[in-house]
Protein backbone atom coordinates (compact mmCIF):
# COMPACT_ATOMS: atom_id res chain seq x y z
CA UNK A 1 0.00 0.00 0.00
CA UNK A 2 1.58 3.11 -1.47
CA UNK A 3 0.60 7.10 -2.16
CA UNK A 4 2.04 6.01 -5.35
CA UNK A 5 -0.11 3.08 -5.80
CA UNK A 6 -3.23 4.70 -5.11
CA UNK A 7 -2.70 7.35 -7.59
CA UNK A 8 -1.58 5.40 -10.23
CA UNK A 9 -5.06 3.32 -9.99
CA UNK A 10 -6.81 5.99 -8.76
CA UNK A 11 -7.54 3.95 -5.90
CA UNK A 12 -7.98 4.80 -2.64
CA UNK A 13 -8.19 1.65 -1.44
CA UNK A 14 -4.17 1.23 -1.48
CA UNK A 15 -3.73 4.17 0.53
CA UNK A 16 -1.57 3.54 3.70
CA UNK A 17 -3.35 2.74 6.60
CA UNK A 18 -3.32 2.83 10.25
CA UNK A 19 -3.21 -1.38 9.92
CA UNK A 20 0.15 -0.98 8.27
CA UNK A 21 2.49 -0.80 10.70
CA UNK A 22 4.50 1.86 9.48
CA UNK A 23 1.68 4.05 8.97
CA UNK A 24 -0.13 3.59 12.10
CA UNK A 25 0.45 7.62 13.40
CA UNK A 26 0.10 9.13 9.56
CA UNK A 27 -2.95 7.38 8.54
CA UNK A 28 -3.83 8.45 4.79
CA UNK A 29 -6.65 5.66 3.88
CA UNK A 30 -9.31 7.27 6.87
CA UNK A 31 -8.09 10.71 5.32
CA UNK A 32 -8.34 11.18 1.84
CA UNK A 33 -11.89 8.82 1.25
CA UNK A 34 -11.71 10.08 -2.51
CA UNK A 35 -8.64 11.55 -4.30
CA UNK A 36 -8.68 14.77 -5.96
CA UNK A 37 -8.25 15.26 -9.72
CA UNK A 38 -5.07 14.99 -11.01
CA UNK A 39 -3.10 18.23 -11.24
CA UNK A 40 -2.40 20.37 -14.35
CA UNK A 41 0.05 20.15 -16.76
CA UNK A 42 3.13 21.65 -14.20
CA UNK A 43 4.29 25.15 -16.20
CA UNK A 44 7.04 26.68 -15.95
CA UNK A 45 8.19 28.92 -12.89
CA UNK A 46 10.53 31.28 -11.93
CA UNK A 47 14.11 30.56 -10.25
CA UNK A 48 13.44 31.14 -6.55
CA UNK A 49 12.32 28.68 -3.41
CA UNK A 50 14.05 28.85 0.13
CA UNK A 51 17.48 27.94 -0.69
CA UNK A 52 17.45 30.67 -3.93
CA UNK A 53 21.16 32.70 -2.46
CA UNK A 54 22.70 29.35 -2.75
CA UNK A 55 23.73 29.45 -5.84
CA UNK A 56 23.78 26.10 -8.22
CA UNK A 57 22.22 24.51 -10.60
CA UNK A 58 18.25 23.92 -10.25
CA UNK A 59 15.85 21.51 -10.93
CA UNK A 60 12.09 22.34 -11.05
CA UNK A 61 9.32 19.71 -10.75
CA UNK A 62 6.32 21.30 -11.14
CA UNK A 63 3.04 19.40 -9.78
CA UNK A 64 5.25 15.98 -10.78
CA UNK A 65 6.35 17.41 -13.67
CA UNK A 66 9.71 18.76 -15.10
CA UNK A 67 11.43 19.56 -18.30
CA UNK A 68 13.43 16.75 -18.19
CA UNK A 69 12.52 13.21 -18.42
CA UNK A 70 13.72 11.01 -16.97
CA UNK A 71 14.50 13.77 -14.08
CA UNK A 72 17.89 13.10 -12.92
CA UNK A 73 20.73 14.91 -11.32
CA UNK A 74 24.08 13.81 -11.95
CA UNK A 75 27.31 15.01 -10.32
CA UNK A 76 30.70 14.01 -11.91
CA UNK A 77 33.96 15.04 -10.43
CA UNK A 78 34.31 17.69 -8.09
CA UNK A 79 31.85 20.00 -6.13
CA UNK A 80 29.05 20.84 -6.32
CA UNK A 81 25.37 23.01 -5.39
CA UNK A 82 22.09 21.67 -6.64
CA UNK A 83 18.68 22.58 -5.98
CA UNK A 84 15.93 20.47 -6.42
CA UNK A 85 12.27 22.00 -5.72
CA UNK A 86 9.12 20.31 -5.73
CA UNK A 87 6.22 22.50 -6.40
CA UNK A 88 2.36 22.76 -6.34
CA UNK A 89 1.01 25.14 -8.14
CA UNK A 90 -2.53 27.48 -7.38
CA UNK A 91 -4.92 24.83 -8.97
CA UNK A 92 -2.67 21.79 -8.10
CA UNK A 93 -5.23 18.42 -7.38
CA UNK A 94 -2.70 15.17 -7.12
CA UNK A 95 0.52 13.89 -8.78
CA UNK A 96 3.72 11.93 -8.13
CA UNK A 97 7.17 12.47 -9.04
CA UNK A 98 10.36 10.74 -9.40
CA UNK A 99 13.85 12.09 -9.86
CA UNK A 100 17.36 9.75 -9.37
CA UNK A 101 20.23 11.71 -8.30
CA UNK A 102 23.70 9.93 -9.10
CA UNK A 103 27.22 11.16 -6.99
CA UNK A 104 30.14 9.43 -9.11
CA UNK A 105 33.45 8.18 -6.95
CA UNK A 106 35.26 11.18 -5.53
CA UNK A 107 32.79 13.94 -5.81
CA UNK A 108 30.83 16.10 -3.53
CA UNK A 109 27.24 17.59 -4.09
CA UNK A 110 25.23 19.44 -1.82
CA UNK A 111 21.58 18.91 -2.12
CA UNK A 112 19.17 21.83 -1.09
CA UNK A 113 15.70 19.99 -1.73
CA UNK A 114 12.85 22.22 -0.90
CA UNK A 115 8.63 21.17 -0.93
CA UNK A 116 6.65 24.15 -1.89
CA UNK A 117 3.06 24.97 -2.55
CA UNK A 118 0.36 27.79 -2.41
CA UNK A 119 -0.61 28.77 1.01
CA UNK A 120 -4.50 28.07 0.37
CA UNK A 121 -3.46 24.41 -1.86
CA UNK A 122 -5.12 21.58 -0.98
CA UNK A 123 -3.12 19.28 -3.15
CA UNK A 124 -1.77 16.01 -2.55
CA UNK A 125 1.73 15.30 -3.63
CA UNK A 126 4.39 12.42 -3.90
CA UNK A 127 7.71 12.21 -4.46
CA UNK A 128 10.25 8.98 -4.85
CA UNK A 129 13.56 9.64 -4.85
CA UNK A 130 16.80 7.72 -5.98
CA UNK A 131 20.24 8.43 -4.82
CA UNK A 132 23.21 6.52 -5.40
CA UNK A 133 26.75 7.66 -3.88
CA UNK A 134 30.28 6.19 -5.57
CA UNK A 135 33.05 5.17 -3.89
CA UNK A 136 34.32 8.24 -1.58
CA UNK A 137 31.91 10.33 -2.83
CA UNK A 138 30.10 12.91 0.00
CA UNK A 139 26.62 14.34 -0.24
CA UNK A 140 25.37 16.79 1.84
CA UNK A 141 21.66 17.15 1.68
CA UNK A 142 19.03 19.61 3.16
CA UNK A 143 15.45 19.32 2.94
CA UNK A 144 12.91 21.73 3.88
CA UNK A 145 9.58 20.85 4.13
CA UNK A 146 6.90 24.06 3.43
CA UNK A 147 3.96 22.79 1.99
CA UNK A 148 0.44 24.34 2.17
CA UNK A 149 -1.19 23.50 5.75
CA UNK A 150 -4.22 21.97 4.28
CA UNK A 151 -1.89 19.40 1.70
CA UNK A 152 -0.87 15.79 2.11
CA UNK A 153 2.93 15.71 1.01
CA UNK A 154 4.97 12.47 1.17
CA UNK A 155 8.95 12.35 0.11
CA UNK A 156 10.21 8.80 -0.10
CA UNK A 157 14.14 8.79 -0.73
CA UNK A 158 16.18 5.61 -1.23
CA UNK A 159 20.54 5.98 -0.67
CA UNK A 160 22.46 3.75 -1.75
CA UNK A 161 25.72 4.08 -0.32
CA UNK A 162 29.70 2.59 -1.56
CA UNK A 163 32.47 1.92 0.35
CA UNK A 164 34.04 5.42 1.95
CA UNK A 165 30.89 7.36 0.65
CA UNK A 166 29.95 10.08 3.59
CA UNK A 167 26.06 11.05 3.98
CA UNK A 168 24.80 14.00 5.59
CA UNK A 169 21.40 14.99 5.50
CA UNK A 170 18.66 17.60 7.30
CA UNK A 171 15.24 17.79 7.24
CA UNK A 172 12.73 20.24 8.16
CA UNK A 173 9.69 20.11 8.49
CA UNK A 174 6.80 22.69 8.73
CA UNK A 175 3.59 20.43 9.08
CA UNK A 176 0.62 20.23 6.98
CA UNK A 177 -2.74 17.84 7.00
CA UNK A 178 -0.27 15.30 6.68
CA UNK A 179 3.46 15.44 5.96
CA UNK A 180 5.99 12.67 6.01
CA UNK A 181 9.60 12.50 4.79
CA UNK A 182 10.58 8.78 4.80
CA UNK A 183 14.39 7.98 4.35
CA UNK A 184 15.74 4.35 3.57
CA UNK A 185 19.51 4.29 3.71
CA UNK A 186 21.13 0.72 2.58
CA UNK A 187 24.56 1.29 4.72
CA UNK A 188 27.63 -1.18 2.89
CA UNK A 189 30.20 -0.60 5.73
CA UNK A 190 33.41 0.19 4.62
CA UNK A 191 34.40 3.57 6.38
CA UNK A 192 31.05 4.83 5.17
CA UNK A 193 29.35 7.60 7.24
CA UNK A 194 25.89 8.63 7.50
CA UNK A 195 24.73 11.03 9.79
CA UNK A 196 20.75 12.07 9.65
CA UNK A 197 19.38 15.04 11.64
CA UNK A 198 15.57 16.36 11.62
CA UNK A 199 14.18 18.96 13.16
CA UNK A 200 9.94 19.60 13.17
CA UNK A 201 8.26 22.35 14.63
CA UNK A 202 4.78 22.15 14.48
CA UNK A 203 1.63 24.17 15.34
CA UNK A 204 -2.36 24.58 14.92
CA UNK A 205 -3.57 21.09 13.50
CA UNK A 206 -0.09 20.32 11.69
CA UNK A 207 1.30 16.58 11.36
CA UNK A 208 4.45 16.26 10.59
CA UNK A 209 6.27 13.00 10.47
CA UNK A 210 10.09 11.54 9.87
CA UNK A 211 10.41 8.23 9.27
CA UNK A 212 14.45 6.69 8.81
CA UNK A 213 15.64 3.14 8.23
CA UNK A 214 19.12 2.34 8.16
CA UNK A 215 20.38 -1.15 7.20
CA UNK A 216 23.98 -1.86 7.81
CA UNK A 217 25.30 -4.57 5.51
CA UNK A 218 28.94 -4.65 5.76
CA UNK A 219 31.13 -4.04 8.77
CA UNK A 220 32.91 -0.75 10.05
CA UNK A 221 30.27 1.44 9.58
CA UNK A 222 29.05 4.48 11.13
CA UNK A 223 25.45 6.04 11.52
CA UNK A 224 24.51 8.73 14.05
CA UNK A 225 21.34 10.44 14.31
CA UNK A 226 19.86 13.57 16.03
CA UNK A 227 16.51 14.26 15.63
CA UNK A 228 14.84 17.38 17.83
CA UNK A 229 10.79 18.63 18.11
CA UNK A 230 8.58 20.78 19.14
CA UNK A 231 4.89 20.53 18.92
CA UNK A 232 2.44 23.42 19.91
CA UNK A 233 -1.35 23.68 19.93
CA UNK A 234 -3.11 20.29 18.40
CA UNK A 235 -0.42 19.43 16.63
CA UNK A 236 1.16 15.94 15.75
CA UNK A 237 5.31 14.92 15.73
CA UNK A 238 5.68 11.65 14.80
CA UNK A 239 9.53 9.84 14.61
CA UNK A 240 10.00 7.01 13.55
CA UNK A 241 13.67 5.43 13.39
CA UNK A 242 14.96 1.90 12.70
CA UNK A 243 18.96 1.34 12.28
CA UNK A 244 19.19 -2.59 11.29
CA UNK A 245 22.37 -4.22 11.90
CA UNK A 246 22.98 -7.39 9.73
CA UNK A 247 25.29 -10.39 10.50
CA UNK A 248 28.55 -9.57 9.14
CA UNK A 249 28.43 -6.43 9.88
CA UNK A 250 31.09 -6.70 13.16
CA UNK A 251 32.48 -3.16 14.30
CA UNK A 252 29.32 -0.76 13.44
CA UNK A 253 29.15 2.04 15.71
CA UNK A 254 25.11 3.58 15.42
CA UNK A 255 23.51 5.67 17.58
CA UNK A 256 20.52 7.69 18.01
CA UNK A 257 18.55 10.26 19.91
CA UNK A 258 15.13 11.35 19.69
CA UNK A 259 13.93 14.37 22.01
CA UNK A 260 10.80 16.53 22.01
CA UNK A 261 8.96 19.76 23.49
CA UNK A 262 5.33 19.55 24.50
CA UNK A 263 4.25 23.46 24.62
CA UNK A 264 0.50 22.62 24.90
CA UNK A 265 -1.69 20.27 26.63
CA UNK A 266 -3.76 18.95 23.56
CA UNK A 267 -0.51 18.04 21.24
CA UNK A 268 1.09 14.49 20.78
CA UNK A 269 4.31 13.27 19.54
CA UNK A 270 4.46 9.45 18.87
CA UNK A 271 8.36 8.26 18.69
CA UNK A 272 9.35 4.69 18.18
CA UNK A 273 13.42 4.59 17.82
CA UNK A 274 14.11 0.86 17.11
CA UNK A 275 17.88 -1.21 17.20
CA UNK A 276 18.17 -4.50 15.28
CA UNK A 277 21.13 -6.10 15.30
CA UNK A 278 21.82 -9.34 13.93
CA UNK A 279 25.65 -9.16 14.48
CA UNK A 280 28.63 -9.31 17.26
CA UNK A 281 31.24 -6.13 18.69
CA UNK A 282 29.04 -3.70 17.81
CA UNK A 283 28.77 0.06 19.14
CA UNK A 284 25.05 0.82 19.02
CA UNK A 285 22.36 2.97 21.23
CA UNK A 286 19.54 4.71 20.98
CA UNK A 287 17.56 7.33 23.40
CA UNK A 288 14.28 9.16 23.30
CA UNK A 289 13.07 12.01 25.67
CA UNK A 290 9.28 13.80 25.48
CA UNK A 291 8.64 16.53 27.56
CA UNK A 292 8.23 20.41 27.91
CA UNK A 293 10.27 23.29 28.96
CA UNK A 294 12.58 23.22 31.91
CA UNK A 295 10.57 25.10 34.56
CA UNK A 296 13.97 26.27 36.22
CA UNK A 297 15.23 27.24 32.93
CA UNK A 298 12.18 29.32 32.26
CA UNK A 299 12.53 30.62 36.18
CA UNK A 300 16.13 31.69 35.92
CA UNK A 301 15.67 33.78 32.86
CA UNK A 302 12.32 35.36 33.65
CA UNK A 303 13.98 36.13 36.97
CA UNK A 304 16.47 38.04 35.50
CA UNK A 305 13.64 40.64 33.96
CA UNK A 306 12.78 38.60 30.64
CA UNK A 307 9.39 38.54 29.41
CA UNK A 308 7.64 35.01 29.37
CA UNK A 309 6.92 34.73 25.71
CA UNK A 310 10.68 35.96 25.12
CA UNK A 311 12.48 33.24 27.65
CA UNK A 312 9.97 30.44 26.14
CA UNK A 313 11.21 31.77 22.58
CA UNK A 314 14.79 31.55 23.27
CA UNK A 315 14.93 28.67 25.02
CA UNK A 316 13.32 26.23 22.48
CA UNK A 317 15.13 28.09 19.98
CA UNK A 318 17.95 26.56 22.15
CA UNK A 319 16.45 23.39 21.65
CA UNK A 320 16.33 22.91 18.46
CA UNK A 321 19.10 24.98 17.29
CA UNK A 322 21.68 21.69 18.34
CA UNK A 323 20.32 20.24 14.76
CA UNK A 324 20.53 23.42 13.00
CA UNK A 325 24.43 24.11 13.72
CA UNK A 326 25.39 20.87 12.18
CA UNK A 327 24.60 21.99 8.67
CA UNK A 328 27.78 22.29 7.15
CA UNK A 329 27.15 24.62 4.53
CA UNK A 330 27.06 28.03 5.00
CA UNK A 331 24.06 29.35 3.16
CA UNK A 332 21.62 26.47 3.93
CA UNK A 333 22.59 26.79 7.67
CA UNK A 334 21.28 30.23 7.44
CA UNK A 335 18.04 29.08 5.59
CA UNK A 336 17.65 26.77 8.22
CA UNK A 337 18.15 29.15 11.13
CA UNK A 338 15.72 31.60 9.14
CA UNK A 339 13.12 29.09 9.03
CA UNK A 340 13.75 27.82 13.00
CA UNK A 341 12.91 31.97 14.29
CA UNK A 342 9.72 31.56 11.95
CA UNK A 343 7.87 29.09 12.98
CA UNK A 344 8.75 29.85 16.69
CA UNK A 345 7.78 33.26 15.92
CA UNK A 346 11.04 34.51 17.69
CA UNK A 347 10.06 37.71 19.39
CA UNK A 348 11.85 40.99 18.47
Amino acid sequence: MTLSAALRERDPSLLPSRRDEGWRWTDLRGLLRVLPEASPQGEAIAPGGPFAACGGEELAVVNGCCESFPALIAMGPGEHVARLRFVATPGAGAHQSKVGVEVEAGSSLTLLESYEGPESGDYVAGAELAITLGEGAQLTRVVAMQDSALSVSISTATLTLSAGSVLHQTVLLSGARRQRHETHVTHPGGGASVRLDGAYVLDGRGHGDLTTVVTHAGPDGVTSQLIKGVVSDQARGVFQGRIEVLAGADGTDARMGHHALILSERAEVDALPQLEIYADDVACSHGNTVGSLDADALFYARSRGMPEDVARAMLTEAFVGEVIDRIGHEGAREVARAWLMRRLRTPS
